[in-house]
């Protein structure tokens, strides 16, 4: 029944959800309420931590249609489990975007809903129309709505539910919403406000204290009262107290920041248009989807996602993308191809302004106002989004964090064993059944360690720390762990592995079809007035912002090197001068020839032929990463036509223009640029027909602007690879991390950065794979081809050569790294993933550069990377990699700013040393939780073991021996040994991941049985001595004066009853200490991935005191410190003997570590038959399987059909 009920929201997103409907039960709550008074409120807690139990224990099952109550559960690994409640809201329609005119005469017999309608009509009809009941909930800060057609709940987002195209925003929705059609829309999209609600203290605390780790902290100190161990349950209470003090504030502060930071756009004063005419101020929270708002002149911080339809805005995008370079955003086509197409946020990024980012300045022209239709609001936004994501975080799945809990599982079952024993031992003793419910319990509170939670979080905090002391923010600390165990990290090219900026090394030009020679300088007197370098100086998105030049660094650079001048002019003049221009580009005044300035005559001379080298931007058609190209629309002063200017990939650029204008030697030329690492431009012109007005060309498309251009020919610019990279990359790859580079480049320029920066080696083919999709009935197929130069390639000597060089190299090679790489562009990764699924993953095992990457796309590779059980990290600078760092298990983005919301790790120092100083502090971190957890895992079980045996005599530890034990020895080691930096450099083989590892348990295993040997051993010897007794006050067996023994009695006395003070207890407290001690020296371990322990000094301090003490206590017992522990005294002889244990102790436990370190894999493998077992992660068994694939790599110049998916010989390219 249930799953035939179930229904999926958000499906095929990544927050997609199943959904079950429930009404409430009067007899199942009757039996809660019931259950939970006998059970003292234990039954509600654990209906609270469970909601699946909770709403299947007190509802019962029924449609989602009448349900009051829903379970939901996430599709994805964690299967969370949440509940919602339904609720009731009456609205005049059933869809946010349904006109109410219509919805008013819906049930006219004809079906007629004409716009025409009269109110009377409206308001007769509704007399007898009831308002509609909707029923819906909020999950995550989003409601949904049930929708009675597809029997399920849907989400409204914007305006883009209704599939509206660019083109009907235009016509449509630019005169704005009426006040009655804004508050029906408001009824569902409430109001337009990213609420981070800051949670009183109140409900904060009551949160957190119903933590089960505090219920069970909570359980313990009730328990230790009614044992009067007063002193340590206070200790406890106060410990507690401090963790949840810390962790309130930390939560509290955390929610303030979130809050501050949408509150800065939250509520502002906009100016809403309604009707074609009228312009009311309004209040940025009573916005909808359909509102038209003015941009003012002097810019604001958007309150909401809204699509630009007049004029043109300068934005600072910082907040989302960690870019502080301005985007230029322009107005929504209204014709041509891309006006009919729906509007989509993501195709349609350069049209929109999106919530938080700051409008710095507006462009408009007479009388025209900037304006922008609301497309989204609240959360919906992208910010929204974003703030979503971190108000409810998806929980990081890490093998370390599941393994922990098994293993405190592991812990649970030996306490339930200790818990029956106890039981079992204390009935046949005849021991009143108080003692034996609180002794069992106490049984459960020893084995599973309160302080295990902090103790593990301390690792984390000082890497978080350590990492701030290198450039490193962090706002996702459980990543650091993650970070330990990368094996393959993804670069960006510009700006994270070569210099951001880019130098001009020089232009060639185009004419008549074939290229002139390459200039240095293109701001050299023969070309400063030419075509060319007009396109160079006009088309580009940068603007003046306080008298400064600002914009992408690439258009600053090639702007600098024509040498010609930016003006903008001010509000008045464009309100002055009708149809002005709003930005002018001319040339510097020098290159006019000289002109006499005293003669009036040439004076005029020089300023005409000023003027007419001035060119106006009339339009810009910004910068598109999918198209890879901008451009702009000129007028010429002193010219009727207006003329395009386009600029970009020089692929993209070539198949706009005339073929007869692009030189024959167009592809060589290129080449030859591209392998030698230079980024290639092309430019390109097209003068426009007479007859376009400055209004007729602001609603072109640019498609067609973007056609039958004129090459005009290549800017050549130097990417300089930065200094660090070289070494970074060599660093990574001799500590077997893999390298990738993922870059919006040329394919021939980032293969030859990649050769240059040494990701692929001298000797190593480069295989590009190029794909082509079906086309005219031929099936889709990939083309394999060498890197090497063509004319190289053709002579079989030279091949047979490379496959002999191969040859050999393979047999020096390990099994898994082969010499050829593949490279891939955008272009043919899309064609493979639609038409190649089986080929995906094997390309992804062998491809190292990725060229003409979209941003989607470098997040679709990261998935594939993962899914082949990598764990990735990516590395950019933020701008079009947010979707690739969100999506890795490690993002580090490299920004000024100090922490970027794009990814878990911000770095402030711009380049690509950060990774290996994070990978480095990961390994540490990784390796430091294993330590304290294996660390905490003894402590408990040694502690377990003694109380075991002592309970075997009806005896326990002593309150302040609990207190020495848990807070001088456990707190002050598990806090200090977690102080060890991470080692300086990157070794070969990654650090375990898992605690549920054969070594690991093996470690563990091994150092129980020696504390267990060694405490039973202590244990039976003292009672074979022969001055062993059952222990009184007046026992004498080391023989202490009569002042002492009176003092002893008269201080034990009141505690005989507990019969704490014995030679066995004694015993046992002495060799467990130090035990407590050698486990920690052997567990805290140094190399390979942290410092050695003798450099972590607090923890060497902590050590050599409390070793120090124990010692001298048991050699040389004062009366005041044995009264203070009830520590009873022994004989010398017995004492020398418990240094002796000890001393074998610590050197069997020391000499089993070390052996279990060295050989303890192999062992198992050959105890368990494992040898040849195959490996568990997927990457490795491709690696094995391709190894013996014969057709694997596919030759050069052989092509591979979608349709049979076999090689064919094709013609050598």
């Amino acid at each position: 029944m249930q799953t035939r009920e179930v229904k999926i929201i958000n499906q095929g997103l990544e927050d997609e959800t199943e959904v079950w409907g429930y009404l409430p039960c009067l007899w199942k709550r009757i039996l809660v309420g019931v259950g939970a008074v006998f059970s003292g409120g234990l039954l509600l807690l654990l209906l609270y931590w469970l909601p699946e139990w909770g709403v299947k224990g007190t509802c019962t099952h029924t449609s989602l249609r009448n349900a009051h109550t829903l379970l939901l559960r996430t599709t994805d690994e964690f299967k969370q489990w949440f509940r919602a409640k339904v609720h009731v809201m009456s609205a005049p329609g059933n869809k946010p975007f349904d006109s109410l005119d219509l919805q008013s005469t819906a049930q006219l017999p004809n079906g007629d809903g004409e716009h025409g309608i009269s109110a009377e009509r409206v308001e007769h009809h509704g007399k007898f129309r009831q308002p509609v009941q909707i029923h819906y909930f909020t999950h995550h800060s989003t409601k949904y709505y049930w929708n009675d057609v597809i029997q399920n709940f849907e989400l409204f987002k914007g305006l883009e539910d209704v599939k509206v195209s660019c083109a009907s925003i235009h016509s449509d929705h630019s005169s704005g919403l009426s006040q009655t059609l804004q508050d029906y829309r408001r009824l569902f999209f409430g109001e337009n406000e990213i609420a981070v609600r800051v949670p009183s203290l109140f409900k904060l605390l009551i949160k957190e204290v119903l933590n089960p780790f505090y219920i069970f902290q909570l359980f313990s100190v009730i328990l230790w009262s009614a044992e009067d161990y007063y002193y340590y349950a206070t200790a406890i209470v106060f410990m507690s107290v401090i963790s949840i003090a810390t962790s309130l504030y930390t939560i509290r502060n955390q929610y303030v920041m979130l809050h501050d930071m949408v509150a800065a756009h939250s509520v502002v004063r906009v100016s809403v248009r309604r009707g074609s005419k009228d312009i009311e101020q309004a209040m940025s929270t009573d916005l909808v989807p359909g509102d038209v708002i003015i941009i003012p002149a002097n810019g604001m911080i958007m309150p909401c996602d809204a699509v630009l339809i007049h004029g043109t805005c300068i934005v600072n995008e910082s907040m989302l993308t960690g870019e502080s370079v301005p985007v230029t955003k322009t107005s929504l086509p209204s014709s041509g191809e891309e006006a009919s197409m729906s509007l989509n946020m993501e195709e349609h990024k350069r049209y929109t302004l999106f919530c938080g980012t700051h409008v710095i300045q507006t462009r408009f022209y007479a009388g025209d106002l900037v304006e922008a239709v609301v497309v989204r609001t609240g959360f919906s936004t992208e910010k929204g989004q974003l703030v979503r994501s971190i108000l409810h975080p998806k929980p990081t799945d890490f093998k370390l964090y599941r393994d922990a809990y098994l293993f405190l599982l592991c812990l649970v079952g030996v306490a339930g064993i200790g818990f029956i024993y106890t039981i079992v031992l204390s009935i046949m003793n005849k021991v009143p059944a108080k003692t034996i419910i609180i002794e069992s319990l106490d049984i459960i509170t020893i084995t599973v360690p309160p302080a295990l939670p902090a103790a593990m979080t301390a690792g984390i905090v000082y890497a978080q720390r350590r990492l701030k002391r290198v450039g490193i923010f962090c706002i996702s600390p459980q990543r650091i762990n993650m970070c330990g165990q990368l094996n393959l990290v993804c670069f960006d090219k510009t700006g994270t592995l070569t210099e951001d900026g880019l130098d001009l090394w020089g232009v060639q030009s185009a004419e008549g079809g074939r290229f002139s020679p390459p200039e240095a300088d293109a701001a050299k007197e023969s070309l400063v007035n030419t075509v060319f370098v007009a396109c160079m100086a006009a088309c580009h998105s940068l603007t003046k912002i306080e008298g400064e030049l600002s914009g992408d660094p690439l258009d600053l650079k090639m702007f600098s090197a024509t040498g010609w001048i930016l003006e903008e002019p001010t509000e008045e003049e464009t309100t002055l001068h009708n149809p002005i221009m709003p930005t002018v580009v001319r040339p510097p005044k020098h290159s006019v020839p000289e002109a006499n300035q005293n003669n009036p005559l040439t004076h005029n001379m020089e300023l005409s032929a000023l003027s007419s080298c001035e060119i106006g931007i009339v339009r810009q058609f910004p910068f598109s990463s999918t198209l890879q190209r901008m451009s702009v629309v000129v007028r010429r002063l002193g010219e009727k036509r207006m003329n395009a200017y386009l600029k970009g990939a020089p692929e993209v650029v070539a198949s706009l223009c005339k073929q007869h204008t692009v030189p024959q030697s167009f592809t060589e030329t290129l080449e030859t640029y591209t392998r030698q690492g230079f980024r290639v431009i092309a430019l390109a012109h097209r003068q426009l027909e007479s007859k376009l007005s400055w209004h007729k060309v602001q609603s072109l498309s640019r498609d067609l602007i973007e056609t039958n251009m004129e090459f005009l020919g290549l800017v050549i610019m130097q990417n300089k690879i930065k200094e660090e990279t070289a070494g970074v990359l060599l660093e990574l790859r001799q500590a077997n991390i893999r390298t990738l580079m993922v870059t919006g480049d040329n394919m021939l320029t980032a293969i030859s950065v990649a050769r240059d920066c040494g990701m692929v080696r001298a000797h190593e083919r480069v295989i590009i794979a190029d794909a082509a999709p079906p086309k005219d009935f031929h099936p889709a197929s990939i083309t394999w081809h060498d890197t090497d130069n063509p004319a190289q390639t053709n002579k079989d000597n030279q091949t047979v050569e490379i496959n002999l060089e191969d040859g050999v190299y393979d047999k020096r090679v390990t099994q898994q790294e082969q010499s050829y790489h593949f490279a891939v562009t955008g272009r043919a990764f899309a064609v493979i993933t639609e038409h190649f699924p089986q080929l995906v993953q094997k390309l992804a095992l062998k491809a190292t550069v990725f060229a003409r990457m979209a941003p989607d796309q470098k997040t679709q590779l990261v998935e594939v990377l993962q899914s082949i059980d990598y764990t990735v990290g990516m590395c950019g600078d933020g701008a079009n990699d947010c979707g690739a760092l969100k999506r890795a298990h490690c993002g580090i983005s490299l920004s000024e700013l100090e922490a970027s919301v794009a990814s878990p790790f911000t770095s402030t120092t711009s380049n690509i040393s950060c990774v290996p100083n994070l990978i480095r502090e990961g390994r540490a971190a990784l390796i430091t939780s294993f330590c304290v957890f294996k660390f905490m895992a003894l402590y408990s079980i040694i502690q377990y073991l003694s109380v075991t045996l002592l309970y075997s005599i009806l005896s326990n530890l002593g309150d302040f021996q609990f207190l020495f034990i848990d807070i001088a020895i456990i707190l002050i080691i598990a806090f200090t040994m977690s102080l060890n930096p991470a080692w300086k450099e990157l070794v070969w083989h990654r650090p375990p991941s898992s605690l549920i590892s054969g070594r690991l348990l093996c470690s563990v295993l091994t150092q129980i049985l020696t504390c267990l040997v060694f405490q039973v051993l202590a244990f039976l010897l003292v009672r074979q001595q022969s001055w062993y007794e059952t222990w009184t006050p007046q026992s004498d067996a080391c023989n202490v004066s009569s002042s002492g023994l009176s003092h002893s009695r008269n201080v034990t006395s009141p505690h005989d009853h507990k019969n704490i003070k014995n030679y066995e207890n004694t015993t046992l407290f002495y060799v467990s200490s130090f035990q407590y001690l050698a486990v920690a020296i052997i567990f805290s371990k140094g190399k390979p991935f942290r410092q050695p322990s003798y450099k972590n000094w607090p923890f060497m301090l902590s050590c050599v005191s409390l070793y120090t003490f124990v010692l001298l206590i048991m050699l040389y017992p004062v009366p005041a410190i044995d009264s203070f522990l009830e520590i009873v005294c022994v004989p010398h002889d017995w004492r020398v003997t418990l240094v002796i244990i000890v001393i074998v102790n610590a050197a069997v436990s020391f000499m089993l570590e070390e052996a279990n370190d060295r050989w303890g894999s192999s062992f198992l493998s050959w105890l368990f038959c494992r040898r040849n077992k195959p490996p568990r992660v997927l990457y490795m068994h491709l690696a094995l399987e391709l190894q013996d694939a014969a057709d694997w790599p596919p030759r050069p110049s052989t092509v591979t059909y979608a349709s049979d998916l076999q090689s064919h010989i094709s013609v050598p390219l």
